[in-house]
């Protein structure tokens, strides 16, 4: 089984994500305890700083990723690799909440900006057809990458000390910094815009009405990210009698599972068709999820509990997978080629309020109404599902070349030059 994508910039571009996704997998094991136990500040704090960081990472990204597309995606990519890592190296020297909060506003910005510049990076040196499977050896390489860097993470809290949690972060530093090395190794992709006239400096993604629908849909349907990394574990330990270590047995069990089976997975997706297939499919798995984590709650036994859990989790792996096939066909499919950068950062704009709200939603829902909240938080992944094929065909039939009265949603040479590879 192949985890590994073909030489030349798909290589490059897994070798640079791994490089980065390391050094976060360290950071996000650690950083909470640091500011809360090192920099001293607060579980409010800190979770307002994040929250305001985030919501200015989701709005900075759109542009960024327009002067990727204006000033070429290679050097604004590598531009954002430099800034983010700089922004992680500065937290080991806040010592106030005004700094951090600074520091956590850019460090928000300039990931939600490298995210659209690597998206439209990917979009200008590989061809269409090979697109998504390229993004999905990228996202197995995330996932690998950030379970390397959660083993090292691993060490600094079991060494506690000041020392070793400035590692882990200046470690994630240093990765930032490595990955742009690594970007700078890829071919240049000429800016895809035309002249500078009025109406190119525009940013057409805000008034794609289709578009900005089938984000949002997208973005409802991100609301599982915040699910094993903050409303499991509190459901678990509050409304189960599943033992502690079964956090970290479902985080390995998903981790996994996404670097083995995702490409394969996003393989079955070759068109708008068979995406909004696969986030419809999506819709019924995580509903189906949702019902298993509901049912946890139910049984006495520990192990019983576990067992449980551990078959929401993996039905709920497969639909991550799903979601992320056909997600990333539908927004590639539906930018126009010379505007992919403000178009990936408006579609990747939903990662940074999912993180944004999923939190605080989606633990309303599962531990102040219980089983009933796991339902109503499946409803919403269903609904989500299905709207997306709507959608989906009204924003084909506004695309440049699209026949009156037409969905296109199929494209067979497409799917032949996808079953090729």
């Amino acid at each position: 089984m192949r985890i590994i994508p073909s030489q030349g910039p798909p290589r490059l571009l897994a070798a640079a994500q791994l490089t980065n996704s390391v050094g976060d997998g360290a950071y996000y094991v650690c950083s909470a305890l640091y500011f809360n136990r090192i920099v001293g500040l607060s579980p409010t704090q800190i979770g307002a700083a994040l929250t305001l960081g985030w919501a200015a990472g989701a709005v900075v990204g759109i542009p960024v990723g327009h002067l990727a597309d204006r000033r070429g995606p290679r050097g604004v990519a590598v531009l954002m690799s430099v800034a983010t890592g700089t922004a992680v190296g500065s937290f080991l020297l806040v010592r106030s909440y005004a700094a951090f909060l600074v520091a956590v506003c850019v460090y928000a910005c300039c990931q939600c900006g490298l995210a659209a510049a690597r998206q439209a990076l990917l979009a200008g040196l590989v061809e269409p057809a090979r697109r998504t499977e390229t993004r999905a050896y990228l996202q197995s390489t995330v996932n690998a990458g950030l379970a390397l860097g959660a083993a090292l993470g691993g060490i600094a809290l079991h060494l506690d000390t000041e020392s070793s949690y400035r590692v882990a972060l200046a470690t994630d530093a240093v990765a930032f910094v490595l990955a742009a090395a690594v970007l700078l190794r890829l071919p240049s992709v000429p800016s895809a815009a035309g002249p500078r006239g009025r109406e190119e400096r525009r940013l057409t993604v805000l008034r794609d009405r289709p578009y900005a629908l089938v984000s949002a849909l997208n973005m409802v349907m991100l609301l599982y990210m915040p699910l094993l990394s903050v409303v499991l574990p509190l459901w678990i330990m509050q409304r189960t009698a599943a033992p502690g270590w079964t956090v970290s047995a479902l985080m390995v069990l998903n981790t996994v599972t996404v670097v083995l089976f995702q490409v394969r997975m996003a393989g079955r997706v070759t068109n708008l068709e068979s995406a909004s297939r696969a986030v419809r499919c999506s819709g019924i798995v995580m509903f189906l999820a949702c019902v298993g984590f509901a049912l946890s709650s139910a049984p006495s036994s520990a192990w019983a509990a576990a067992a449980v859990l551990a078959v929401a989790a993996g039905v709920q792996v497969l639909g991550e997978m799903l979601l992320g096939s056909g997600s990333w066909e539908i927004a590639f499919t539906l930018a126009p080629e010379d505007k992919q950068g403000q178009y990936q950062g408006f579609h990747g704009a939903g990662t940074a309020v999912a993180r944004l709200i999923g939190p605080l939603l989606l633990t309303a829902l599962t531990l102040a109404w219980g089983i009933a909240g796991w339902l109503l938080l499946g409803a919403l992944f269903l609904a989500a599902g299905a709207a997306t094929g709507h959608a989906v065909r009204w924003a084909a039939r506004t695309r440049p070349g699209a026949a009156p009265g037409t969905a296109p949603l199929a494209s067979a040479p497409q799917a032949r030059l996808i079953r090729k590879h």
